[in-house]
């Protein structure tokens, strides 16, 4: 499998890769208007509402849960995405939504790639308009039962997070969100504010150095070690609503580190459940 992080130098030595534009912003503005307007020659748009979650299914699965296979399998093809087409996602955002599909991809075993850096460190040629891809053949598979969890599965790594040195017995668990959103002093499009009791702030912007690109392989490790996780620790990833939260999927693996299990429905849907305890504070 290709590294889970790439360059522009990259881009240049595989043509054949399909260029995937995932620009999705959570204050409103159209990700398809700012892809018309300026994207990688040949670059795809990618429609996280619509391709990369399903729709109509109970808030407890959160703002963004992962599409069924065949509706994921459908938007592949349709995107010009195959079994064996090599793919490089970017934004605009340092990788906050170009990760979601990167780590679908990935886990279903297929070569997928951020670009480091996305669109604000590309030097090179823009395009405008949009680019109709030449449907592929993707075939259906099940999200693999290794790399996801559940609430409750959430809930027990927490607990063992809650004490002591905060690793436990069962765990860590991160919250990519802002920091603001974490404590519970801001809850945005939030339904209750703060965070599952026992999880770490793990900010998806702390992975990233002043220029909008991954930190080094050690500086990640470092920082990851803050957070009590070394090379073996099992860790679950959650955002609000499992999409920054694969930033720090994406940062572990290229530091080294075992990559977390993803808590699709995230914050949006533990806190759409009245049972569910939050924490506010650090």
């Amino acid at each position: 499998m290709i590294p889970v992080v790439v360059d522009a130098q990259f881009v240049a030595a595989h043509p054949e890769a399909v260029l995937a534009d995932v620009r999705w912003y959570l204050d409103g503005r159209d990700g398809r208007v700012a892809y018309q307007a300026g994207h990688l020659p040949g670059a795809v748009w990618v429609d996280l509402d619509r391709q990369l979650a399903g729709r109509g299914l109970p808030d407890v699965e959160g703002r963004h849960p992962f599409p069924s296979p065949p509706q994921f399998a459908e938007a592949m093809s349709s995107l010009g995405i195959g079994d064996d087409t090599v793919v490089v996602a970017y934004d605009d955002t340092g990788g906050l939504t170009a990760g979601r599909l990167v780590v679908m991809l990935r886990m279903l075993g297929h070569d997928a790639a951020m670009l480091d850096g996305g669109l604000r460190r590309w030097t090179g040629d823009l395009a405008q308009g949009r680019v109709d891809p030449t449907p592929a053949s993707f075939s259906e598979r099940h999200w693999p039962a290794d790399r996801l969890v559940d609430a409750d599965t959430t809930a027990a790594f927490a607990r063992g997070g809650v004490g002591g040195d905060g690793v436990g017995g069962d765990g860590v668990v991160i919250d990519a969100r802002v920091r603001e959103r974490f404590t519970g002093e801001a809850t945005q499009i939030d339904p209750r504010p703060g965070h599952v009791p026992g999880a770490r702030s793990a900010p998806w912007s702390d992975v990233l150095d002043p220029v909008g690109t991954l930190r080094s392989r050690a500086e990640l490790r470092d920082h990851y070690g803050r957070l009590g996780i070394g090379d073996h620790t099992e860790t679950i990833a959650y955002c609000g609503s499992g999409v920054s939260a694969c930033m720090n999927i994406v940062a572990m693996e290229h530091a080294g580190l075992t990559p977390p299990r993803l808590y699709v429905a995230s914050w949006s849907g533990w806190s759409s459940d009245p049972s569910r305890p939050a924490q506010v504070g650090e």
